[in-house]
């Protein structure tokens, strides 16, 4: 599998849809889906975006932990997310959730760069390993929200 990240572009409308729940029973269901994500999770706390999270590792543990179920809700799991979003669209939340945080693209490749290794040490249907990328690829563009200034180009001054 080849694990395309797609460019982000600013204001561009991101057309995404959420993993098939064929992602969730091939990893092992719930107990599948926490296992990777605490993969993910291990890597990402070692990852050049760690300050992003908590450097305390309880604390650090204790945000995994809720990403972690929104995961398994998106993926077809128990509904164990819902009091974190106040009755907001999941998607919706999760995006808010990121306002609070200047991420650039670069954290943006950063984190799917981490997914991707987590997700390679999985045996499962290629098929259900893209469906899960693609989200994870078209999602983590709508938490990007630094973008670069552009520069107008005065040779006099």
């Amino acid at each position: 599998m080849s694990y395309e990240i797609t460019k982000t572009v600013e204001g561009e409308e991101v057309d995404f849809k959420n993993p098939s729940p064929k992602f969730y029973e091939a990893v092992g269901g719930e107990k599948g889906m926490r296992e990777l994500m605490h993969n993910f999770y291990e890597i990402i706390y070692k990852s050049d975006i760690s300050n992003f999270f908590p450097q305390d590792k309880e604390a650090f543990d204790e945000i995994a932990l809720k990403n972690t179920n929104f995961f398994v809700q998106l993926c077809g799991g128990p509904k164990i997310y819902e009091e974190e979003t106040g009755g907001m669209d999941l998607d919706t939340y999760m995006i808010r959730i990121h306002d609070d945080f200047s991420i650039a693209e670069k954290a943006r490749i950063e984190w799917l760069g981490c997914m991707r290794e987590a997700l390679e040490s999985y045996e499962m249907d290629e098929e259900l390993k893209a469906d899960f990328w693609d989200y994870c690829d078209k999602f983590s563009k709508l938490t990007v929200n630094s973008f670069p200034q552009k520069r107008e180009f005065n040779p006099y001054h």
